[in-house]
């Protein structure tokens, strides 16, 4: 199997993964500059990342070259592809990265796919694909709009219901819900499905989109605009400061571990092997199936902020009212296709993830 994106965070998790299960595992990275710092000169195994297990063939190159992609999938039968650019990003001048990255690194990937006849893929999406999560209001569901800067600034930071001015009840989200993507790497994930799908329907591929919402764990990136949350937490409490905590802190999320990100990586890699066929869907049509990963638990930002700063003994966190104009208040998932459908469950709690993530290794910080 391939593995894009297989020397970062939560693909070097999927890598391990694989191995255990006994997947013969390639990885192609470009280990970009700002993700991992300097890169190597050549393109060689020898210059494979620290920490990749030697059983691991390295490609270094980047999937938005047809030439790389193409050597990257010689003799590959399944593909995870978790290369992306991350994050909310600075500002929209990251707008052309994001979209060359996400969008057509993706399109170059599936087109060198289809020319090989490689027909299984699991991908990396994300819980951004929503926007805003699911209310209950007066009249029943519902999806608020953005929310607007004037009210932001006077901390009224939770949408009302628009007909009544009544605070709505935050729901989970299923992968049924309208999909409203918020800023331009949402709009990335997304293109990246509507690919995937394309793709599928072309070649009668057949694809496991992984809506991955608050992903932490051991070996996250540190201290970078484009890091989670978890990781930006976890530099302030080591630089001995308190967790700068945005809004009022009651932001609800769902922080699912990177072992548990992995293991839904691998039960989806069985997913799309042609032995296992969706009722009313012939082996040999195309499709595409997206999945929500998360640990189906519900816990605010400034839960996980005073759990940080209580397992290291730091500070405690400060909430500073500040906010991003694109952040949604609420996001959070429903798992349940993906265990009824595949089996999978999280199996690292809240409390043991954040105890272990207080002290586990970080990637170094990659300095301009």
């Amino acid at each position: 199997m391939l593995v894009t994106g297989g020397a970062g965070f939560i693909g070097s998790a999927v890598v391990d993964a694989a191995l255990a299960r006994g997947y013969t595992v390639r990885v192609l990275d470009s280990l970009r500059a700002d993700v991992h710092g300097p890169a190597p000169q050549s393109a060689t195994q020898s210059n494979a990342p620290a920490g990749l297990d030697r059983r691991v063939e390295f490609v270094h190159g980047d999937v938005t070259d047809p030439a790389v992609a193409a050597r990257a999938l010689v003799d590959i039968d399944v593909v995870c592809h978790q290369a992306a650019k991350v994050g909310l990003g600075v500002d929209f001048a990251d707008a052309p990265d994001y979209v060359h990255s996400n969008e057509v690194g993706t399109a170059v990937l599936l087109a060198a796919m289809a020319k090989r006849g490689i027909r299984r893929l699991v991908m990396a999406s994300s819980m951004v694909v929503y926007g805003e999560g699911s209310y209950r209001g007066p009249n029943g569901s519902t999806r608020p709009g953005p929310r607007l800067a004037n009210d932001l600034d006077a901390g009224r930071f939770d949408p009302l219901d628009p007909a009544t001015g009544l605070p709505l009840e935050p729901m989970l989200v299923s992968e049924t819900d309208p999909l409203d993507p918020r800023n331009v790497y949402a709009s990335s994930k997304l293109g990246q499905e509507y690919l995937a799908t394309a793709w599928a329907r072309s070649t009668g591929g057949r694809v496991a989109a992984l809506r991955y919402h608050n992903v932490y764990g051991p070996g996250m990136p540190q201290n970078t605009p484009y890091a989670g949350v978890a990781s930006l937490f976890r530099s302030a409490i080591e630089r001995g400061e308190a967790p700068r905590v945005y809004e009022d802190g009651r932001q609800r999320r769902d922080f699912v571990h990177v072992r548990d990100v992995a293991a839904a990586n691998i039960a989806a890699l069985d997913f799309t092997a042609p032995e296992h066929v969706r009722p009313a869907a012939p082996a040999d049509s195309g499709i595409f199936r997206a999945f929500n990963v998360g640990s189906g638990i519900v816990h605010t930002i400034g839960d996980m902020a005073s759990a940080l700063a209580a397992a290291s003994g730091g500070l405690a966190p400060v909430v500073t009212g500040q906010y991003r104009l694109g952040d949604v208040r609420h996001i959070t998932a429903s798992s349940e296709r993906l265990r009824q459908e595949l089996g999978w469950s999280a199996t690292v709690s809240f409390e043991d993830g954040m105890r272990e993530f207080a002290t586990a290794p970080l990637r170094a910080a990659v300095r301009p």
